[in-house]
């Protein structure tokens, strides 16, 4: 196989005209060059340049190898460049899956002000509503929200925020009888998925209560609209009802236990990630407290 940087030499000898220019040009000693054109020619078994003391010519060999190597040498400084830019520089395409209504407000903040310090970058972002997505390799970062440990996978997950959860119901809703997880059991629920399972902080170790589902919504807003309406009861992040509107509309359902907390993790698929996404997260991390 013809060495890439013999290739290289001899291209550049070509377009400077000369070994003294080329040598000249690459900063590399004249002699240097002329054995890696020695080797080159001696490897293919043909003579590639007829030099004198005035002048040098292409053989017809020579020529030929010249067309056939000089596109895709340039070809491959063009990928040096752009990997280099890429590398240095926000842009390019940024792919993001967040779940479905989480901070959009807050979110799209974070997002276009990004967009606007980084002009380069193409944002493109997704949602989900299922409780876990998939790991697609389409997305550069996808944000969980999770209560139990994500399961093993091959993606780098970090860590960056965790929500306080209750259990919420409407203003006219009967909860003077709720005193434990164990009585949601029998209660109208509105959960998210079905034959759902709420998890309960029971000092080390975690209490699961059944959720006898009345409604399911993947919404975090639909349930709260559904639970302001007195159809059931609905384990919400504490951010989503503590607002003053919001608070005029449901009512927190104080228990013995406390629900797990809601926590929010980032995957990205190795920690060599683009300068892009590094930047975008370090973006995010940095003004993520207005999340909470």
């Amino acid at each position: 196989m013809l060495n890439l940087d013999d290739l290289t030499f001899f291209s550049t000898i070509i377009d400077s005209g000369s070994l003294t220019l080329a040598s000249q040009k690459m900063g590399v000693p004249k002699s240097k060059l002329s054995r890696r054109l020695a080797n080159l020619e001696a490897e293919l078994g043909y003579q590639l340049l007829i030099r004198t003391t005035r002048k040098q010519e292409l053989t017809e060999s020579g020529l030929l190898l010249y067309r056939s190597c000089k596109p895709h040498l340039e070809a491959l400084s063009q990928v040096e460049n752009d990997l280099h830019e890429l590398n240095t520089a926000p842009k390019g395409r940024l792919n993001i899956l967040l779940p479905i209504e989480f901070f959009n407000q807050v979110i799209s903040t974070i997002v276009t002000n990004y967009a606007k310090q980084y002009p380069d970058v193409m944002v493109h972002c997704s949602h989900y509503s299922s409780v876990l997505p998939d790991e697609s390799y389409q997305y550069d970062l996808i944000f969980v929200l999770h209560e139990t440990d994500l399961a093993d996978t091959s993606w780098v997950g970090k860590q960056l925020l965790s929500f306080p959860q209750s259990i919420y119901s409407g203003l006219d809703y009967k909860t003077e009888h709720l005193h434990s997880p164990e009585d949601l059991e029998q209660e109208d629920c509105i959960t998210s998925s079905d034959n759902t399972q709420w998890l309960f902080r029971d000092k080390h170790k975690v209490q699961l209560i059944s959720a006898p589902a009345k409604m399911i919504l993947s919404s975090p807003q639909m349930r709260l609209q559904a639970t302001a309406q007195n159809l059931g009861i609905a384990k919400l992040p504490d951010y989503l009802c503590q607002s003053t509107q919001t608070s005029a509309m449901v009512k927190r359902v104080k228990l013995d236990k406390e629900p797990v907390a809601l926590k929010l993790t980032v995957l990205y698929q190795s920690r060599n990630i683009a300068f892009k996404t590094r930047k975008f997260l370090e973006y995010f991390q940095s003004n993520i407290g207005c999340l909470n």
